[in-house]
């Protein structure tokens, strides 16, 4: 069994066998238990190490960490005990494995390798759990054998072998293991799926675990195709925006309705992965309305995790945390040095400051600026003509003295000091520190 199991394992991880270290989420369970004493019996490995999450949700738990402790110690493996706070929400599960993969990557340095024990019935699980709740094609597609994690990698090398598979070598080499008194509590989706629902199946359709883990990776395969096309329609959509200096990322609108329906949602999904959690089918119907709205509507369309923005014809992502943002006054004593702007970036100076108190304010209504060779100009006339995003026309920092409209920065054409002495530079909060 060693021999068979032990073979399958290493296959799996060749590509990551120079990694710096391997890490193995550790619970104590089956799976953790047979994976960790595979890999502590073979040779020439990477820096291989346990780590254990506690999240104290249950009494039991508690004995955990001195169990999986003495299983390391036997096999002379360090372990690491994390304790974590799970965040109280809709779906406990969901709230434990978000803390629990947070803790595994701060443990994660560049290039590292988390493995963890997921099994082809854990597959099979998944995928009916997903089709249950109506998800799409990359839902559908379960769980990857490998993905990104923290400048890392996370790796699933056991979701080609069994329960039954893990047992047999458990029992032969004699492993103990932890039984987590909450797998058994039907309440939970999984549990209610695995200990009423594949028994039956299974009765009927003997190969149905084998069935359900094969169609979950051939939709990873498709999966994989239609993020190749995403790639190609986003590419041309990927045209540089006339505000070079706004760290959002945003689109060309004109490429994206020359796709078909299918095909706009199919780049839209891809682009927004990394940004916000999907939205459910029958959301979709705000991209056609931000997609169809007249030129001169600034439509936006709400997200979980942001705003999807459509201006001229153009789309932009603003994260929820721009949302942390005061439009108070803001005095700037020493302009010599630049200014942090709470949830607004950076302003700073090139060239030597105006004499005198300054403070930046926000836009009211009604503000005139000196704009050199034109005269006085209203500022709002000259955003529409510059066609600056309406999400962005709040957040312009203006520089006053005293009554006096100084500066509006970074929008080309409207410095005030046509000596050129000085002028004001805006460097907004990037999408990264926006999610942060």
């Amino acid at each position: 069994m060693k021999t068979t199991l032990h073979a399958k394992l290493l296959q799996t991880l060749a590509p990551w066998r120079n990694a710096p270290a391997w890490h193995i989420a550790f619970s104590g369970g089956l799976d953790s238990t047979v994976l960790l004493h595979l890999l502590a019996s073979t040779e020439q490995l990477p820096r291989l190490n346990a780590i254990h999450v506690h999240h104290g949700l249950q009494a039991a738990a508690d004995a955990w960490p001195s169990h999986c402790q003495s299983i390391c110690d036997r096999l002379g493996v360090p372990l690491r005990v994390m304790r974590v706070q799970v965040q109280p929400g809709a779906s406990l599960e969901r709230a434990a494995r978000e803390a629990r993969y947070q803790a595994f990557a701060e443990v994660l340095g560049a290039g590292e390798v988390l493995l963890t024990g997921q099994h082809r019935d854990d597959q099979a699980e998944t995928l009916l759990f997903r089709l249950l709740r109506g998800a799409g094609v990359r839902g559908l597609a379960a769980m990857p054998l490998h993905r990104d994690l923290a400048g890392g990698h996370l790796v699933r090398p056991l979701l080609d072998v069994s329960r039954a598979e893990l047992q047999a070598y458990a029992h032969e080499h004699q492993l103990a293991w932890i039984e987590d008194p909450s797998n058994a509590d039907p309440r939970f989706a999984r549990n209610y799926l695995r200990h009423r629902v594949f028994p039956l199946l299974t009765e009927r359709w003997p190969q149905a675990v084998s069935s359900f883990a094969r169609t979950a990776e051939q939709l990873s395969e498709a999966q994989g195709l239609l993020d190749e096309l995403a790639q190609m329609d986003l590419h041309a959509a990927d045209q540089p925006s006339s505000f070079p200096w706004l760290p959002l990322p945003s689109l060309a609108l004109a490429p994206l309705r020359e796709l078909s329906d299918a095909r706009q949602r199919n780049a839209l999904r891809h682009w927004l992965t990394p940004l916000t959690r999907l939205p459910d089918s029958d959301h979709w119907a705000s991209w056609y309305s931000l997609r169809d709205a007249k030129p001169d509507a600034q439509p936006l369309w709400r997200l979980a995790d942001g705003e999807l923005h459509r201006c001229a014809e153009r789309i932009w992502w603003v994260p929820a945390a721009w949302s942390d943002f005061s439009d108070a006054p803001v005095s700037w004593p020493q302009p010599q040095n630049p200014l942090e702007l709470t949830g607004n970036g950076r302003l700073e100076f090139v060239g030597k400051p105006p004499e005198g108190p300054l403070e930046i304010r926000y836009r009211q209504g009604g503000e005139i600026v000196e704009v050199p060779g034109r005269g006085r100009r209203d500022l709002k006339r000259l955003l529409n003509e510059g066609g600056l995003p309406r999400f962005m026309r709040g957040r312009l920092p203006l520089l006053y003295q005293g009554a006096q409209l100084l500066a509006v920065p970074s929008l080309a054409g409207l410095w005030p000091d046509a000596t050129g002495d000085w002028q004001l530079h805006w460097m907004p909060q990037t999408c990264d520190q926006g999610l942060s």
